[in-house]
């Protein structure tokens, strides 16, 4: 049973080296979300820290700063959803062979 136990517990470790690892990884890349076909930009890195914004002057319009502003939610939305799917995959694959009795 000990050495059942120092096995599992070697497993952890090195799970946790590797999460530690993805997660070092994913937030140093940038993720770009856009919207109303790509007139507003913006850049997130994989922890959901805003880098840039980018406005293409065509679209500011002082009588409808409304759609701006929604341009500029839904184009962060983008780029949210982008490092939430990039974080799933990297950390996805980190729970393989790990069999713990009653978590899966």
């Amino acid at each position: 049973m000990a050495k059942n136990m120092t096995k599992l517990l070697k497993q952890a470790q090195k799970m946790q080296a590797q999460m530690m690892k993805a997660q070092e990884e994913l937030s140093k890349k940038e993720h770009e979300g856009t919207a109303g076909g790509g007139m507003v930009k913006v850049v997130l890195n994989g922890a959901n820290e805003l880098k840039s914004v980018q406005i293409n002057p065509e679209v500011v319009d002082p009588d409808d700063v409304e759609m701006l502003e929604d341009m500029i939610m839904a184009a962060f939305n983008n780029a949210q959803e982008k490092v939430k799917e990039a974080s799933d995959e990297a950390m996805g694959g980190l729970g393989g062979g790990m069999n713990i009795p009653g978590l899966g």
